[in-house]
């Protein structure tokens, strides 16, 4: 049995790195991962095992028949890297890593597609096996979890450039590229008409990707504003059955110790609330 290791996921650690770049850039400092990707993914073998990662999260709602070509396609071309070579610049990467930041920090950040990712690196490190040491229910479990991921239907993303994407104009084309691929995720087509509040705190959010204590710090105190902007909104507010319906949302309004996804959205949400109460009742 091959038991996935985050460490020595390229695809991983290739976002992680993309990810910790583009918070050190929203906070207006150098960033340690950015010579170290430029180091180990720019013409390098670990280069090229990104490249197949890269190429499986490129596809989305396909055919099985497509799915299935596209993944033996990765798993043939995977056959082919140096993988002595790979093998002493990913523990080179990994050595690099440690000595610059904080492991336990630098992989909370919570991944999409984390299944699919661990999936991809057991089937590599299955076919680097020789054929009598290969595990059949293994490779069929991880191929079927690809396969799904493939050929699952998503709602399209429309990519929207932001102020927030502005800020990183002055990098080369390279870095900019992979920054984009982390930030435009959290742009979809709820958010394109943000206020000046919601950027605010969406810039906040991706500031503290790879800080949990800071991202719930962040969540916590905007929770705290808004409870407090709400109860002050609602003594104004002479209509009965709103002042009820303001109340039960006041209620929600609850602090946090695990910030998920939804929590920015509902974040977010409660900012449009209490922008427009305020216009309203000054």
């Amino acid at each position: 049995m091959i038991k996935h290791n985050k460490l020595r996921n390229t695809g991983i650690i290739f976002e992680i790195l993309v990810r910790k770049i583009t918070a050190d850039s929203l906070s207006g400092k150098d960033s340690k991962a950015l010579p170290i990707l430029k180091k180990y993914f720019v013409k390098t073998e670990l280069g090229k095992e990104y490249k197949l990662y890269e190429t499986l999260f490129s596809y989305k709602n396909i055919s099985e028949a497509k799915a299935e070509s596209i993944l033996n396609t990765i798993i043939e071309t995977s056959k082919g890297l140096n993988k002595s070579l790979l093998r002493r610049q990913k523990y080179n990467l990994v050595k690099e890593i440690k000595e610059n930041f904080n492991l336990e920090e630098l992989f909370q950040t919570k991944l999409p597609n984390y299944k699919a990712q661990a999936s991809l690196y057991n089937l590599i490190e299955l076919y680097t096996l020789e054929n009598q040491n290969k595990n059949p229910k293994q490779i069929i479990e991880n191929k079927l979890t690809l396969l799904e991921y493939l050929t699952s239907s998503t709602i399209n993303k429309q990519k929207v450039e932001t102020d927030v994407i502005s800020e990183f104009k002055s990098y080369d084309k390279d870095v900019r590229v992979l920054t984009y691929k982390i930030l435009l995720e959290k742009f979809n087509n709820k958010y394109k008409d943000l206020s000046s509040g919601q950027k605010s705190i969406l810039k906040e959010f991706i500031n503290s990707a790879d800080n949990i204590v800071r991202l719930k710090e962040v969540y916590n105190t905007k929770i705290f504003e808004f409870k407090k902007t709400l109860s002050s909104l609602i003594k104004k507010i002479t209509d009965e059955s709103v002042k009820i319906k303001l109340n039960e949302i006041t209620g929600l309004l609850k602090e946090s110790d695990r910030i998920k996804d939804e929590d920015l959205v509902n974040l977010l949400q409660y900012c449009s609330l209490v922008e427009e109460l305020q216009k309203i009742h000054g």
